[in-house]
């Protein structure tokens, strides 16, 4: 792990380095030490990408309005939402991820690089191939 360092500079400057994750969260920009993303800082939020997490809630939400009769089509939440069509279509898609990709998602233990970009993107209809696909073990 690499730890915060000061050095002086040839004409006297200082160059300071401090590691750190900086994650976006509903807009606003956190930064993470290197020590909360090892489990170190066990006083810091849990790093959950909220995007996603949201996005998830939506779906399923969405669906049981569906389910319920309280919609009746994908075209009518839309109209209701103030959104369009295709876009509930895939939110609505991550209600097919496997239970435990879900939860590793809503723990904050997705494999790096998985975004809400990549989820929305086409994918397997298979539990396991879905593992593979998005990188969890």
């Amino acid at each position: 792990m690499s730890k915060a360092t000061i050095n002086i500079t040839e004409n006297g400057n200082l160059h300071i380095h401090i590691p750190m994750f900086v994650k976006t969260n509903q807009g606003r920009k956190m930064i993470y030490a290197p020590q909360t993303l090892d489990g170190e800082n066990v006083d810091m939020p849990d790093i959950v990408q909220s995007a996603v997490a949201q996005s998830l809630a939506r779906a399923y939400s969405w669906a049981e309005l569906l389910e319920n009769g309280e919609v009746k089509t994908i075209a009518e939440l839309a109209r209701s939402l103030n959104v369009d069509n295709s876009y509930v279509v895939r939110i609505l898609k991550l209600t097919t991820l496997a239970p435990d990709i879900v939860e590793a998602i809503l723990n904050g233990e997705e494999p790096d690089g998985l975004s809400l970009s990549k989820l929305v993107l086409s994918f397997p209809a298979d539990w396991d191939e879905q593992r593979a696909h998005f990188g969890f073990k």
